[in-house]
């Protein structure tokens, strides 16, 4: 595999983290460096975790996990942008007061953007290349995507934030809804 096949892959991959990462900035003005760094190293580390597990994996556990693995990332995104949409009124909170950047919301959005890693590395142990090299781009360009996401959706942000909420909680919705249609076109 060449270096412009992964970087692709990467490029490709970072996608999903790059739109969630907008998605919640436009909800949520981060105050610190450690809200920048703890979403993008832990998306960047899922990111390049997953291809390791699914290479490890190799044939025998493809069968179980291509069946249901995009309905786990649609239904953690949609439940999450449908969330964020109620909110966007003002009457509920759906990160209960919590920093999403901290604790179960923290997994739930690195395994809900990361699980399409978990079949490319499926799919590069089918066709024997190393790991590797490939999973620690795709594990540093989620990372930097995903600062990128968060620098783009504070720029975005104004004092009326309703309708940003709502634009926020349609991309997530969108990006689960491109991620079920993948998986059920191909």
């Amino acid at each position: 595999m060449n270096p412009l096949e992964i970087i692709l892959i990467a490029v490709a991959l970072a996608m999903d983290a790059l739109a969630v990462a907008v998605g919640l900035s436009l909800k949520f003005k981060w105050a610190s460096y450690r809200q920048f760094f703890r979403l993008s190293f832990h998306f960047g580390l899922f990111q390049f975790f997953m291809p390791i597990l699914g290479w490890a994996a190799g044939h025998h556990i493809v069968k179980y996990i291509h069946d249901y693995d995009h309905w786990v990332a649609f239904l953690l995104l949609g439940y999450i942008g449908i969330r964020m949409i109620q909110e966007s009124s003002g009457e509920k909170n759906f990160f209960d007061g919590q920093d999403p950047t901290k604790g179960k919301w923290l997994i739930l959005l690195s395994l809900a953007t990361s699980i399409d890693a978990l079949a490319v590395g499926l799919s590069l142990s089918m066709i024997s290349v190393s790991i590797w090299v490939p999973s620690m781009v795709i594990g540093l360009v989620a990372a930097l995507f995903t600062l990128l996401g968060m620098y783009f959706g504070n720029l975005l942000r104004t004092r009326e934030t309703r309708y940003l909420e709502i634009a926020g909680g349609l991309i997530l919705i969108g990006i689960g809804i491109k991620i079920l249609l993948e998986h059920t076109v191909l």
